[in-house]
Order: structure tokens, then C-alpha cells, then sequence
């Protein structure tokens, strides 16, 4: 089953225990729940354009490990080519569902990334970890699995270490170790495409240092293993998600806050254990890959948002070449982000352990980029719509439809050569994508842009730089830093 079809997806789903809730209610089924519906949906077409030949290449490679064919998701990415076909795949995803797939994307990265460190540790401290975690790999080729990737932390006391909190829990910790596995509990938060997973891979979500090595784990779970909750965000859409026609797209993201209580990991199933000296290491090269191919989520977003804005021109009865100049300027931010990312892949190394690592200068300023540029496509996407396209300024699909006056609505809702409905469902989709639960992590999908800031700032040489300008202008004597007043 390396290649999973669309109903063995959905039915490898739906064999799942129970545990996830949203506005109090345990959702049975997350396949046709309308509060996970639509992100099942995203996903299943993922699955889908595996088995499709214009997008097969994309979506699918050969494994390393065995040299079957498998879900590129699944895979090990060992070049240059990888890295870049995880990025060209993001964007095409953006294409097909107009949002973030998480279960195709943070997993993924996560267990390249301990591919890489579980080799390091194997080395330094004799441990078994990479054998373990190909063990796992291999098990998630042969299956196909959807694999949500677990970073962030609930965190606490942002001005506080993981072990100076008043609850501990608030990062996900080990409370207990076993001859066959380990207990933890804790709190991650706002994890990408849970519902639509199989299983979670979790990663320390920070760097520790000595004296906390108890939060420095990394483990793959079930989605549905005991004594853990899952709750799902809230989103201002949610009243319009549960109803039907245009109001919103059949595809969408959530986002899932995970409670581990006491939950048994068992030791195959485990990668990291205390070496908090790696954990630094961990977090760099997840970012560097990370945030180099995030910057073609927004760009495929943008793409879809210059159709959505092209629709909407003329379903106003305007040529779209009226609005050239702004979706040229889009286009411009699409590629922006999604070139700096490629550079940054180009610019990454070969780790001894067979995977690619992206550069991290050029990728953490990718995101910023990605925390910025996307604003501005939405902005324009708004400016050519007009006002109809604006969050509370078009009447719901119910009343659109509505036998009592819903033709008053579509009489006056018309205004170009096509149908008042087309034009609907066109300031729909451009509502979603500005400012509705189409919106992806632009701003802090992974990580913030003023921790991207930071690493710009430690990996930029300014010395050197001075020192090249000071011999350029023919300056001999050294002009230092000012030292800190006292």
C-alpha cells in the first residue's frame, strides 16, 4: 500500500479513535464532521495527485530505503532535487486547495530533520536512535501515512526557561522512562492538519540546556493513542464552514492543540531522550527547510489569489488587464518568496547523514518575506474585487437562495456578462483567501518572523563586511565598535 489511494485514506481515518473535540463536541467521524471535513478534504487531495500522471512526479518518488515508489511525503529527501520538489509540491497543493497541508508538510520535515541529528547522537553517545526512526520510516512509506508534525510548545512564561515555569507541562516533557519506552505529558499547540493525520511526529520545540533534559524528546504517536486529547481552534468562519453551498470552500486547514497525558511511548517509537546538546541543532535545521519551502505555500496562494482577483474583475464586467500593473506586483511577491526559498535550498548542504539541509540565512529571511509580502497580495486581491469581496459586506448563501427574496439578491447581485451566482461564489473565494480560514501561517506558521530576525542578525558577518568596505575605501586604521557605557 506504499501509494495510498483516496478511500484508503479516508477509511484509514475513520478506523481512528475518537479524541478529538471542538465547541465541546467529540467529533466521531473527522471525515465528515463540518469542523474537519474540509481539512480532510485538503489532504485527500494530496493522496489523490499521486495517482494523477500531471502531477505524479510531484507527488511521488522513489524510496531510498527500499526503491519502491512512495508518497514524496514519506520520504527521505537526500539532495538538492528533493528539497526543491517539497517546495514545487507546496505549491501546487496551494493550487489544488487554495490552503495549508499540514499532514503533508511538518511531519515530513521532522523526521528528515532527526534522520540527520538521530545520526549525530548514534555517533557521539552510541545510542540505537537512527535504527529506530528507520524502522518508523520504513513503516510510514509502506503505509502512506499522513503525518502531522508536532514544534510548537504551549511555552508558559515567555520571560521563563522550560524548567523555571510554574507548570513544567507547558512543554512537553518525559515523566517517566521505562526499560520499554517512556511517559510524557504536555501541551503542544496549534498543530497544522491533525485531524487529517495518521500520526504525530513530535520535536522539541526550542533549544534546552543542562538541567532540562527532561523536555528534550522527540517521538512518533498514533494520532488516536490513549491519554491523549486534541482540541480544535476556533476560527471566525466556523458558522459559515457548517453550512453548504458557496460559503465556503469544500477544502480548508485547522488547527490542533494536543494534551498529552501520561502517554506511553514505546521505545521503538522513540528518537531523542535528554541530549538537550542537540536540540539547538534540531531547531536550526528545521527552520532551514521549513521556512525555505514555506515561501512557495504563499506564493501558490498568490497564484490562486491573481485568479480569484481576475474573476472577480470580470464578473464586475472589467477586462483584468485594467488592474495589470497590481497583479503584476503580485506575481512579483509570489516569486519573490518562492525564489529565495529555491536559493536557499541551493545554497544548503549535503548532511554526512544523506539528507539535504537549506542554508539558514537566506531561508529565515524567506520569512520574513512570508511575513510580510502575502499581506500585501491579499491587499490587492481586496483592491480589485472591491468592496464585495470584504469580510460582512455580501449576504450568506442562504439568503442568496432564499424562495422569499433571495431574487432580489441575485437581480441586484449581477453585474457583468456572467451569472450572479458566478460572481458569488468569485467574491466568496477571494474573501476566504484574504481574510478567511484560507488565510495560511503567513505571519507565525513556522515560527515568528522576529525569531527569523534574530538568526538573520547572528548569521550576518558585519565585521567582515566593515572590514571589506574599510579596505575598498583605503582605510588603514581599524574602526572598532564602540564599547557598551557602563
Amino acid at each position: 500500500m506504499a501509494l495510498k489511494t483516496r478511500e484508503e485514506y479516508l477509511q484509514s481515518l475513520k478506523a481512528m479513535r475518537p479524541n478529538i473535540f471542538k465547541y465541546g463536541e467529540r467529533i466521531d467521524d473527522v471525515t465528515s464532521h463540518w469542523a474537519t471535513r474540509r481539512v480532510v478534504e485538503s489532504h485527500a487531495r494530496g493522496i489523490e495527485a499521486a495517482h494523477n500522471p500531471e502531477y505524479a512526479d510531484i507527488f511521488t518518488t522513489a524510496s531510498n530505503l527500499t526503491g519502491e515508489k512512495i508518497h514524496r511525503h514519506n520520504s527521505l529527501m537526500t539532495c538538492m532535487e528533493d528539497v526543491i520538489n517539497n517546495a514545487r509540491m507546496k505549491r501546487v497543493m496551494y493550487h489544488l486547495t487554495g490552503t495549508c497541508t499540514g499532514g503533508l508538510c511538518a511531519g515530513w520535515n521532522a523526521f528528515n530533520v532527526m534522520w540527520a541529528v538521530t545520526w549525530e547522537i548514534d555517533r557521539k553517545a552510541g545510542t540505537d536512535y537512527q535504527s529506530r526512526l528507520k524502522s518508523w520510516i520504513l513503516r510510514a512509506q509502506n503505509n502512506g501515512l499522513v503525518v502531522a508534525g508536532a514544534l510548537t510548545d504551549a511555552k508558559g512564561n515567555r520571560s521563563l526557561k522550560a524548567s523555571q515555569q510554574e507548570d513544567p507541562d507547558v512543554h512537553v516533557r518525559v515523566v517517566e522512562a521505562r526499560e520499554d519506552g517512556i511517559v510524557v505529558r504536555g501541551a503542544k499547540h496549534m498543530i497544522a492538519g491533525t485531524a487529517a493525520s495518521n500520526e504525530i511526529f513530535v520535536i522539541p520545540g526550542t533549544a534546552y540546556g543542562p538541567g532540562e533534559e527532561s523536555f528534550a524528546v522527540s517521538f512518533a504517536v498514533p494520532r488516536d493513542t490513549e491519554g491523549l486529547t486534541i482540541v480544535e481552534a476556533r476560527h471566525p468562519s466556523d458558522e459559515r464552514e457548517q453550512l453548504d453551498d458557496f460559503d465556503a470552500p469544500v477544502t480548508g486547514i485547522t488547527q490542533g492543540f494536543l494534551y498529552f497525558d501520561n502517554v506511553f511511548i514505546p521505545r521503538e517509537r522513540v528518537f531523542l531522550c535528554g541530549e538537550v546538546e542537540f536540540t539547538r541543532k534540531i531547531i536550526q535545521f528545521f527552520t532551514a527547510n521549513y521556512r525555505a519551502c514555506i515561501g512557495a505555500c504563499v506564493a501558490g496562494q498568490g497564484d490562486v489569489m491573481i485568479g480569484a482577483a481576475a474573476l472577480m474583475a470580470r464578473s464586475n464586467g472589467l477586462s483584468a488587464r485594467t488592474f495589470s500593473d497590481k497583479i503584476v506586483q503580485m506575481a512579483v511577491n509570489n516569486e519573490t518568496t518562492f525564489g529565495l526559498g529555491i536559493g536557499a535550498i541551493a545554497m544548503g548542504f549535503l548532511h554526512p547523514a544523506g539528507v539535504w539541509v537549506s542554508d539558514s540565512l537566506l531561508a529565515h529571511t524567506n520569512k520574513v518575506h512570508v511575513a510580510t509580502l502575502p499581506y500585501e497580495t491579499k491587499r490587492l486581491c481586496q483592491e480589485i474585487g472591491g468592496g464585495i469581496v470584504e469580510t460582512g459586506c455580501f449576504p450568506s448563501a442562504r439568503d442568496f437562495n432564499s424562495p422569499k427574496y433571495g431574487e432580489l439578491v441575485r437581480r441586484y447581485m449581477k453585474a457583468g456578462p456572467v451569472s450572479a451566482e458566478t460572481r458569488a461564489r468569485a467574491a466568496r473565494l477571494s474573501e476566504w483567501l484574504t481574510i478567511g480560514a484560507g488565510v495560511p501561517g503567513c505571519m507565525h506558521g513556522g515560527g515568528s518572523p522576529d525569531g527569523a530576525r534574530l538568526v538573520v542578525r547572528s548569521l550576518t558577518p558585519v565585521d567582515r563586511f566593515a572590514d571589506l568596505a574599510r579596505a575598498l575605501a583605503g582605510i588603514d586604521e581599524p574602526v572598532n565598535e564602540p564599547e557598551k557605557k557602563k
